[in-house]
């Protein structure tokens, strides 16, 4: 898989991308966009694929925002219509069947900090910052920056952020639930990594089926969202790996789910 603005690497059953615009801070625009939604679509491809981490190039940027060069001049219809691709795209991302691990490795604004979130965990560095700065624009967030910064922070520490526009450090961000954890800029990729060759050693339906559970779940009501992990637990029983993974616990030995 050869993008302009992407780096991707496949090892085995774990898949790296990287934002590859370092001269730009790594900043959203159409043809990026384009490229992730591309890039996650290719690797459906891939059955043996367990997690993605996702990352920016260079030291000082995740993604620093969408590109306001190219937005300062768009009309009403345009932005509208960049905004539906950035939501098309990050729910793609969101909704893509294996674990997205976000490797924070510098800011995350705007739709940096949208893209961060439409990944399943946030792993930052410690120079990371995380914000949504639109109000200082003079526009709102349009990536999705006000349905999840509140989902995952709350609704009333997400006014805050989105109206001031104040950006958070690596540690406040994983202190509000922002971030999962903080690590040193030279141990980022290898702690995702790490993270992600644990995944990969799971049950790989049930992993899916969790992540649909969880996902799916908090946009239901109690009952509902019960009924609905209810029926995807059963639904792991027809499958070979429930069989394996009781029989290795009761045999007291690591599960083959793979099989290695």
């Amino acid at each position: 898989m050869n993008y302009e603005n992407l780096l991707v690497e496949i090892d085995d059953d774990i898949a790296v991308i990287t934002i590859n615009r370092p001269k730009a801070l790594n900043a959203l625009n159409t043809a990026v966009l384009e490229e992730l939604e591309h890039a996650f679509s290719d690797l459906l491809k891939r059955p043996q694929l367990a997690c993605v981490i996702l990352t920016g190039s260079g030291e000082k940027a995740f993604v620093a925002g969408a590109d306001i060069a190219v937005m300062q001049a768009m009309t009403a219809v345009e932005a509208e219509s960049f905004a539906r691709l950035g939501h098309r795209v990050f729910n793609a991302i969101e909704a893509f069947p294996r674990p997205v691990i976000a490797a924070v490795n510098g800011f995350a604004l705007g739709g940096g900090c949208e893209l961060a979130m439409a990944c399943d965990v946030r792993i930052a560095a410690v120079n990371a910052r995380f914000g949504q700065p639109e109000v200082n624009l003079g526009v709102i967030p349009g990536f999705g920056g006000t349905l999840r910064l509140s989902r995952l922070v709350g609704k009333g520490r997400a006014k805050e952020l989105i109206f001031t526009g104040d950006m958070v450090d690596a540690e406040e961000a994983c202190r509000i639930g922002l971030a999962n954890k903080v690590v040193s800029a030279d141990q980022l990729l290898e702690e995702a990594g790490q993270m992600a060759v644990k995944i990969a050693g799971k049950g790989p339906l049930a992993v899916t089926l969790a992540k649909q559970a969880v996902n799916n779940g908090l946009e239901m009501d109690l009952d509902r969202a019960g009924y609905f992990e209810a029926s995807l637990f059963g639904l792991c029983f027809s499958s070979a790996e429930q069989k394996e993974g009781m029989l290795a616990f009761l045999e007291k030995r690591p599960a083959r789910f793979r099989g290695e």
